[in-house]
C-alpha cells in the first residue's frame, strides 16, 4: 500500500546509519549488513536518487580493533579508537561502492565547519561537485582532531545540519528501533510506534529516551536533527536499518517507521547558517521590551534592551539572546565585544559613543544578521 506517495519525488536524501547498526551492538563493523545498504543505495542512484552518507562507527571499530570492551572516557582515548576505526569504516564503504562501479569520498567535518560562513560555504560547493559527479559522500564527525566536538556532537546533528547544508528533500536516519515509540519499546510492551508527526512538537520531547552503549545518540538527538533538517523544507524518516529493503520501501511511499515533516517554509541559506549552530560564544539577557521588538516588531537588537552579558565573545562572533524566562528566542552576529556590550547594555544607541569613544553600528545586531530561532 502506498501511504506516503510524496516520498518518490525526493531526488537528494541524508542517509545516517547509527553505530549499533554498523557494529552489530559494539562487536566491530558488519560487512555484510553495510553491503546490504549499500546495494539499496546503489539501487536508488541509478533510480536518479543522490545520496550522501553519514556514517558513524569508527570508534566503536577501534574499540574492536584494538581490543577495549568498554567504552574510554578520556578524550586522547577515544581520539585514538576513533583514528583506528575511521581506517576500518572506510575501507568497507569503498570497498562496497565499488561493487556497483561508485566512487565514494571521504569528508570529516566538526561543527567549525558550520559555524564559519566561508568554510560552510566550500563545504556546500564540494558536496554539490561531487553529487553532480555520481559520486557518494561519506561523510562522519572529526572526532580524531575535534576535542570539544567529540564531547558534544553526535551523528544525528551532524546529519541534520548536512540536510540543511545540501537542502536535501529527505534525511533517512537507520536505527536499531522501529521508529519513534511512545515509549521505549526495549523495555515497555504497550509502546505504539508514531506513524507521522511534526518536526520540532515539543510534545514528542517527553517520549525520548537515551542512547545505547556504543552510540552518542537517542531519539531525543534524532528529534533535534530533525528540527534541524526542517529549517531546509527537509522531511526525515526514522526507520530500523534491519528492515527488509528498508531504503527501496521508504522510496516507494511505504508507511514504515516514523515520519517527521516540516511544518514551516524552508529558511533563507543565511538564516538556516545561523540557527544551524551547535554552539554560541555567548549570551545576550533581554528584558521584555526587547523580545516584544525582535518577535513582534522584527526590529534590530538595541544595547537599551539588554539586561545581562555572558561569555566571552568578540565582533561577530554568534550570540544567543535569551528572554527573561530564559528561552533562546533568536540567535545572530553581535557588533561588539563582550566588554564593550557590558558597557552598553541599558543604555540608548546615542550612549555608545560617550561610553565606548567610538561607534560602530548602532545596532548590537542588525535584523538582516539575525534569526528568530521560533521561525
Amino acid at each position: 500500500m502506498n501511504e506516503r506517495p510524496h516520498l518518490r519525488g525526493m531526488r537528494r536524501w541524508v542517509v545516517k546509519i547509527g553505530t549499533a547498526l554498523l557494529t552489530n551492538d559494539g562487536q566491530g563493523l558488519d560487512r555484510q549488513a553495510i553491503g546490504v545498504w549499500v546495494d539499496q543505495m546503489a539501487r536508488l542512484r541509478v533510480a536518479g536518487v543522490e545520496q550522501v552518507l553519514v556514517s558513524s562507527g569508527s570508534i566503536a571499530e577501534g574499540m574492536r580493533r584494538l581490543g577495549w570492551k568498554t567504552r574510554p572516557i578520556r578524550i586522547y582515548e577515544l581520539q585514538a579508537a576513533a583514528a583506528v576505526g575511521q581506517m576500518g569504516l572506510i575501507q568497507v564503504y569503498e570497498s562496497c561502492f565499488q561493487r556497483h562501479g561508485m566512487h565514494t569520498a571521504q569528508i570529516l567535518l566538526t561543527h567549525e565547519d558550520f559555524a564559519d560562513r566561508s568554510r560552510y560555504l566550500n563545504a556546500r560547493n564540494t558536496l554539490s561537485t561531487l553529487l553532480d559527479l555520481g559520486v557518494v559522500p561519506v561523510i562522519n564527525e572529526n572526532d580524531t582532531v575535534s576535542t570539544a566536538e567529540l564531547r558534544l556532537g553526535d551523528n544525528d546533528t551532524l546529519a541534520g545540519l548536512v540536510a540543511n547544508l545540501i537542502q536535501a528533500d529527505l534525511l533517512v536516519l537507520l536505527t536499531d528501533q522501529g521508529g519513534f515509540y511512545t515509549k521505549d519499546p526495549r523495555h515497555d510492551p504497550k509502546a505504539t510506534l508514531i506513524s507521522e508527526a511534526r518536526a520540532g512538537d515539543p510534545a514528542l520531547e517527553p517520549l525520548a529516551g537515551s542512547g545505547g552503549a556504543y552510540g552518542r545518540g537517542g531519539m531525543r538527538t534524532k528529534l533535534q536533527a530533525a528540527t534541524l533538517a526542517a529549517r531546509s523544507g527537509t522531511t526525515t524518516l526514522i526507520a530500523s536499518g534491519r528492515t527488509e529493503q528498508v531504503l527501496q520501501r521508504i522510496a516507494a511511499g511505504e508507511g514504515i517507521g516514523t515520519l517527521l515533516a516540516p511544518g514551516q517554509a524552508p529558511w533563507t541559506a543565511r538564516k538556516r547558517w545561523l540557527a544551524g549552530q551547535v554552539r554560541v560564544r555567548g549570551r545576550l539577557l533581554l528584558d521584555d521590551g526587547a523580545v516584544r521588538m525582535l518577535r513582534v516588531s522584527g526590529k534590530s537588537l538595541l544595547g537599551v534592551g539588554v539586561r545581562g552579558v555572558e561569555g566571552n565573545f568578540v565582533r561577530g562572533d554568534i550570540v544567543a539572546c535569551i528572554a527573561p524566562d530564559n528561552r533562546e528566542i533568536a540567535r545572530g552576529l553581535v557588533n561588539y565585544n563582550a566588554e564593550e556590550v557590558r558597557k552598553i547594555m541599558g543604555q540608548p544607541s546615542e550612549r555608545i559613543v560617550a561610553l565606548l569613544g567610538y561607534m560602530d553600528k548602532p545596532e548590537l545586531i542588525h535584523r538582516d544578521n539575525l534569526v528568530l530561532m521560533t521561525d
